[in-house]
Order: C-alpha cells, then sequence, then structure tokens
C-alpha cells in the first residue's frame, strides 16, 4: 500500500474549497416537503379538512364537531355529536386510576403541567385502553362473517371460542355493578346511531355468557369501543381521543396534588425496610473471592436450561416470571 503522499493526486484541486454534496439533486421530482390533507395554517386562519375553524366555531359548532371534522372530515348529525359528547364526559375522568396517579407522580418532581398530563397518555397503555387492538378484532371478525356468509350471532360464538374471556374482548366482570355500559348502549340506540358494531358487541356478550363460568357482560372497553367505531371513528382514533381526553382530567390531578402535597426534591423519598422483602442483607465478598462464589448464567444442556429457567422465574424484576406467564399461555393453545 502505498503512504498518504502517494494518493494526493487522486484528491480533487483545492480540496478545501470542494462543493459540498457528492450526489447532484434530483430535478425530476419535488423536494421533499410535509404535507397534510388534515390542515393549514397562515396568519389569517386555521382550516380543518376545509373549514375555517373559526367560522365553526363562530357558526355555533362545538368541539366534539370537529373531532369528527378532523378524524373523519365531516360535518356530524346532531345525534351523532350528542353521543361523541356524552362518551367524552364518561371518559374524561375515572377517579385514581393510572393516567391520574402517573400525573401526579410526575407532579412531585416539580414538572410542568403539560409533562404531567403528556405522561398520563402515555400510561394509557394496552391493557388499561385496548381500544385498537378490540376494534380490529371486530373489524377482522365482521369481514370473516361477510366473506363465510356467517351471521353475527354465529361469527359472535366463534370469536368467543378463539379470543379468551381475559383479553381485549370488550365483555368481562368489570363492570356488572356499574350501570355505565348499559347506559352508553342505551343512549346511542335512543339517538338512533348504534349500528353493526354495537349488535355485534351485544351477541359477543351473548356468546360469552354461554361458555363463561362467572356473570359478564358487556365492559366500559366494550360500550365505548363499539359506539365510536359505530359513530365513524377508527380503533386508532378512538385510542387517541379517549387518552387525550383523559389527560384534561390528569391536569386538574396534576394541580391537586402539586396543591395539597408540593414538590419532592431528588434523593428526599425514602423507602423503609418493611417495603423491602427481597434476599437477606449480606456482606459484601472480597473481590479476590470472586470467582469462587460468583455464578455463570451459561447452560449447556436443555436440563440445565430447565433448572435455571424455573430458578429464574422465582425473582420478581428480572422479566423471567413474564416468560413464564407467556410459556402458559403457549401451552393452554
Amino acid at each position: 500500500m502505498g503512504s498518504v503522499k502517494d494518493l494526493r493526486h487522486l484528491l480533487p484541486p483545492e480540496y478545501k474549497n470542494r462543493e459540498y454534496g457528492t450526489v447532484p439533486p434530483d430535478t425530476t421530482r419535488e423536494p421533499f416537503r410535509w404535507v397534510s390533507e388534515i390542515s393549514y395554517k397562515n396568519v389569517h386562519r386555521i382550516v380543518a379538512r376545509g373549514y375555517d375553524t373559526t367560522e365553526l366555531m363562530m357558526a355555533g359548532y362545538g368541539l366534539v364537531d370537529v373531532l369528527f371534522v378532523v378524524f373523519q372530515s365531516r360535518i356530524p348529525t346532531i345525534e351523532e355529536a350528542k353521543m361523541l359528547d356524552y362518551i367524552l364526559i364518561m371518559a374524561l375522568e375515572d377517579g385514581l386510576s393510572s393516567p391520574a396517579v402517573i400525573s401526579r407522580i410526575v407532579a412531585k418532581s416539580n414538572a410542568i403541567l403539560t409533562q404531567a398530563a403528556a405522561a398520563s397518555v402515555l400510561a394509557f397503555g394496552h391493557t388499561y385502553g385496548a381500544f385498537q387492538d378490540f376494534g380490529n378484532m371486530l373489524n377482522n371478525y365482521l369481514s370473516r362473517a361477510e366473506k363465510e356468509g356467517k351471521t353475527l350471532e354465529e361469527i359472535a360464538e366463534i370469536l368467543v371460542k378463539e379470543i379468551p374471556l381475559d383479553k381485549i374482548l370488550g365483555v368481562s366482570d368489570l363492570c356488572l355493578k356499574d350501570p355505565a355500559p348499559k347506559r352508553i348502549l342505551r343512549r346511542a340506540e335512543d339517538l338512533g346511531v348504534a349500528g353493526k358494531y354495537i349488535k355485534f358487541i351485544k351477541e359477543i356478550a351473548k356468546a360469552a355468557q354461554k361458555v363463561g363460568e362467572k356473570p359478564i357482560d358487556v365492559d366500559m372497553l366494550g360500550a365505548i369501543g363499539a359506539t365510536m367505531m359505530d359513530l365513524g371513528f377508527s380503533p386508532e382514533a378512538t385510542w387517541g381521543i379517549i387518552a387525550v381526553t383523559r389527560a384534561f382530567a390528569a391536569g386538574a390531578h396534576y394541580i391537586e396534588e402539586v396543591e395539597r402535597g408540593g414538590f419532592l426534591k431528588y434523593g428526599q423519598t425514602l423507602t423503609p425496610k418493611e417495603l423491602y422483602d427481597g434476599p437477606s442483607e449480606k456482606p459484601v465478598p472480597p473481590i479476590e473471592e470472586r470467582n469462587n462464589i460468583a455464578k455463570p448464567a451459561v447452560c449447556r444442556t436443555l436440563e440445565e436450561w430447565k433448572k435455571a429457567i424455573t430458578e429464574r422465574q422465582k425473582l420478581y424484576g428480572s422479566g423471567w416470571k413474564a416468560l413464564a406467564s407467556q410459556l402458559e399461555e403457549n401451552e393452554e393453545k
């Protein structure tokens, strides 16, 4: 290989003054830019799906109307707007549930309110509000019913056999004493906005009640999810709308937490030994004895692997207990 000096003839002249960019711009297509059919804004107005939002407001339309405009590009009927308003009021506050608690925890660290509200939206996770999976489940089985020529009752019975009752079924024992789900469905029927999805979730409940060992009925996931989809919102839009609606209440929880409890300084929080149930305290071994007490993780046989997995699954906070649950589910299938 030649020296650096030998390669100098390969460099272009005036290397320090070279033109930046080695690939000429592609003139056969437009340069990249953000494009959206949702909205645009200038110094005079904001336009969403073709509607001037100020003019919408001045004409008497409200927030729920504009949600239909933004997500569906249409002005809803009065009945649809009333139904969405009903759902959002039901979804806005849920007591000290996960999103509210997360907002309060963030508040203690002297974060600003919007950070706490954003954290509450992030806490609106898969288990807590699985509107996306629930809605896609309904669409998949309705599509299957159409292709196979099955009635809602028939496809609901198939669905219940194929999906465990403790999953995103929209039917459970969570709301047996809570009238809210039934009121949502009844309100949709009274307003004339109940359609295929509400009929389907009712059939799912009937099918589940036949095979379940304990009383079950449509829960809030099922009632809200089915109604929102009968209003024309996608599963993804439903999840986003409900989560952000809950963030309004999370802001109030942030304010209350700050007013009642104040902030915590870094390192101020202490946890007593009474709240610890891990291994008993032990002396730190001298570094020279490390090889005598260290236990390698490598497993060289299936028997070693099985024994190691069994031991690891006893340890909380390791992630191995989650594997145990997954293995149990696979065995059941």
